[in-house]
């Protein structure tokens, strides 16, 4: 069933679909009739000469230059070419697809003033599979992501080039084979495509979605490396975490307790210690911290899916345009900086109970490294190194973007948001968490292996899923496959779905 956009109700998880799975979409008729009022508003605006920004004026340093109406009708092409100046590698598809959902749903709310036929056109292409190749470097995040959403743009003209059916054509032949006529780009058109920052939150979207479905997995590993070191689990009674009031660390606690329910460790009937080190009593708080910073952030990003992010606005029941700054990616790209270092956070705690099951002095009382051979053999120690090569280059990636600004455009733009950074840094440190909570898996089920005591129903489901994967070390074999498969099973949630399907959700 289609995805009715109208300048509401976007959610994240809707994002995915559209981006990800290829949901098709659908813009709702009072939109339709939100966008021909504006456009009405504009032209009679233009007919009367008034001067309005990007529409008969430069852009940015420019935008105190008057065009003539001969200059109007070409104006809007020789931005798109001007600002089609991204670089390098391609965007994946789902990075594109999410943001051309983004912007239909900007133009949803009638106050953009381009063309009906602009806003269809982005709708169609979603819906028979035209991707524009769109250079994933280039934008800094205010005016919008103007390089990237150009090359988007450029397909309304007929120009640059466009993935259908798998391959990488030009965008002419593209929008023929998907039977997609070229709008072409009229007074407006062009601005009103690129003037917001949809391609660094469409990722963030994304990038949300797969880092929550990750923290839950860094509870289940957690989860499992408790029942290993025989932790203490009073600091996961969710009474003790109500009476602080993080709304995080409540729910990573009741989802902690729910995986190891219903096993020896749960039930008391495993000797453990009064009290453990930070890394094993005080995960509901941190994994809770960064449950807390996600929930905000995906507010943010919400907030901006159903917004008004362009320039200038119009308002056609007021008659009425300003110019401002409804473009600037920082409202979005502050709270993903945060949301990116929380990633981080979280794998250091990870690494640090590996460490624990590891370290003979730590571990109570399971072999060093994990080995039965110690000496001949060395077991998990380098897998441990991995993890740490992993987590220093996420604490390179953390430092916030967001503060990084470079003026451009001869200091008209003397202060950008850098978000698109902020976008693509928190997928390397992503994909690096995939990694560094693989290893913990595998060490922790190897760990569960020397134990001889009844395990939580999701301990035990989990530990399954690792097996079926990566078989108990019994002696050393080279690691790297080993590795390479649980990040990737990681990756998949597989984990996650089969652990949810016996003890509920997560939170």
């Amino acid at each position: 069933m289609a995805i009715v956009l109208n300048g509401s109700g976007l959610t994240i998880e809707k994002l995915v679909k559209i981006a990800r799975h290829n949901e098709p979409v659908e813009l709702a008729p009072e939109a339709k009739e939100r966008i021909n009022k504006c456009r009405a508003m504009l032209e009679k605006k233009i007919e009367a000469g008034e001067i309005m920004y990007g529409v008969n004026t430069g852009i940015g340093e420019f935008s105190e230059v008057v065009l003539t109406d001969e200059q109007v009708r070409d104006f809007q092409k020789y931005l798109i070419y001007n600002h089609s100046a991204g670089i390098g590698d391609p965007a994946p598809i789902e990075y594109v697809r999410g943001a051309m959902a983004a912007r239909v749903n900007v133009h949803a709310h009638g106050n953009s003033g381009c063309r009906p036929e602009i806003t269809q056109t982005l709708v169609d292409m979603l819906n028979k599979g035209v991707t524009p190749f769109v250079c994933q470097k280039g934008s800094v995040g205010a005016c919008g992501d103007l390089a990237p959403m150009a090359q988007i743009a450029l397909l309304m003209m007929g120009e640059g080039k466009a993935y259908y059916k798998g391959e990488l054509l030009d965008g002419k032949e593209a929008l023929d084979k998907a039977g997609i006529p070229v709008p072409g780009l009229k007074a407006r058109d062009g601005l009103a495509v690129i003037n917001g920052s949809n391609v660094l939150t469409a990722m963030s979207a994304i990038f949300l979605y797969d880092a929550e479905r990750w923290l839950k997995q860094a509870e289940i590993a957690c989860a499992m490396s408790l029942e290993a070191l025989k932790a203490n689990m009073k600091p996961y009674t969710p009474k003790l975490h109500e009476a602080r009031g993080f709304a995080g660390a409540v729910r990573s606690a009741k989802a902690i307790g729910k995986l190891v329910a219903g096993g020896d460790l749960a039930e008391n009937r495993v000797k453990c210690k009064v009290q453990d080190a930070y890394s094993m009593r005080s995960t509901p708080q941190v994994i809770g911290a960064a449950r807390d910073a996600l929930n905000y952030a995906r507010s943010q990003v919400e907030i901006e899916l159903n917004g008004v992010g362009d320039n200038p606005v119009f308002f056609p029941d007021e008659n009425l345009q300003l110019s401002g700054a409804n473009f600037q990616g920082t409202p979005v790209s502050l709270p993903m900086d945060m949301a990116g270092a929380a990633i981080t956070m979280v794998s250091v705690m990870s690494e640090r109970r590996m460490n624990r099951l590891n370290n003979p002095a730590l571990s109570v009382g399971l072999p060093p490294f994990l080995t039965k051979g110690a000496g001949m053999f060395s077991g998990l120690m380098l897998s441990q190194y991995t993890a740490d090569a992993l987590i220093v280059e996420q604490r390179i990636l953390s430092m916030p973007a967001s503060v990084q600004s470079i003026p451009a455009a001869a200091d008209q733009e003397d202060f950008v948001s850098m978000g698109m950074n902020t976008a693509i840094k928190n997928f390397q440190i992503l994909d690096n968490a995939y990694g560094v909570l693989g290893i913990e898996f595998m060490a922790a089920a190897q760990a569960l292996d020397f134990r001889d005591y009844e395990f939580g129903r999701g301990v035990q489901k989990a530990r399954e899923v690792v097996r079926k994967y990566v078989d108990f070390l019994d002696i050393d074999r080279p690691l790297y496959p080993d590795h390479t498969k649980m990040k990737e099973l990681v990756r998949s949630c597989e984990i996650l779905d089969e652990v949810e399907k016996v003890v509920g959700p997560l939170g």
